[in-house]
């Protein structure tokens, strides 16, 4: 299993580092200002310094504000660095996913899947490649609002052992008149490699899945 890395890609610029340059060049025109007017000023009426004083004030403000942010962009960087570190540790480990793709691995799939409410009749249908249906599980839990386990053994209708590997299911859960009900479906799977998509860290899933480690429901 391999660790893929985006390299080439130019750095963006901080929202704190712009502010940074900017207010660089707004500090050097207050100075050549200041300097001008001081230069250019009366001498039997000298101008008053208050004003520029305040203004300067603002701008070393500012000037501790942009710092500040800096900083915190620093700690930002290095806890996505070190969230980027749990997501390698997560290779090889078993997760739940809300997921319609399960992963036969040695003749056994397991999935779940969760009913808004009760229904009157449930089935899961096991589908390959094509789409085509090659397996249906029935008589499976009817109530609504708790996980419900699903095993498959990876038999066909034919009762023929299948090959090992990624299928997608679907949940056929109807109501008394026929009608289908919302579910939400879940599969058990591993993860295999860790990849970075525009610099974002994705997990990839033996069941094919790509997703971030924040919508992982369980580890084992």
């Amino acid at each position: 299993m391999e660790i893929g890395t985006a390299t080439g890609l130019p750095e963006p610029q901080s929202t704190a580092s712009a502010a940074a340059s900017q207010l660089n060049t707004d500090l050097d025109s207050f100075l050549l200002l200041l300097t001008a007017q001081i230069t250019n000023q009366d001498p039997l009426e000298p101008m008053d310094s208050t004003t520029f004083i305040s203004q300067l004030a603002q701008l070393t403000q500012v000037e501790q504000t942009i710092e500040t942010n800096q900083n915190l962009e620093g700690i930002g960087r290095q806890l996505s660095s070190f969230n980027e570190l749990s997501d390698v540790q997560l290779i090889g480990r078993e997760v739940l996913v809300a997921s319609e793709h399960l992963d036969l691995n040695f003749g056994e799939a397991r999935m779940q899947f969760e009913l808004l409410d009760n229904a009157d009749q449930v089935s899961i249908n096991i589908l390959d490649e094509s789409g085509a249906v090659i397996k249906e599980i029935k008589n499976l839990p009817i109530s609504g609002g708790e996980k419900h386990t699903v095993t498959w053994d990876g038999l066909d209708a034919d009762d023929q052992l299948i090959e090992d590997g990624a299928y997608k299911f679907e949940v056929v859960s109807l109501d008394s008149e026929s009608n289908r009900m919302p579910f939400v479906s879940y599969a058990t799977t591993f993860v295999e490699e860790l990849s970075f998509t525009n610099g974002q860290p994705k997990l990839l899933l033996r069941n094919s899945d790509e997703v971030s480690s924040s919508v992982i429901l369980a580890v084992r």
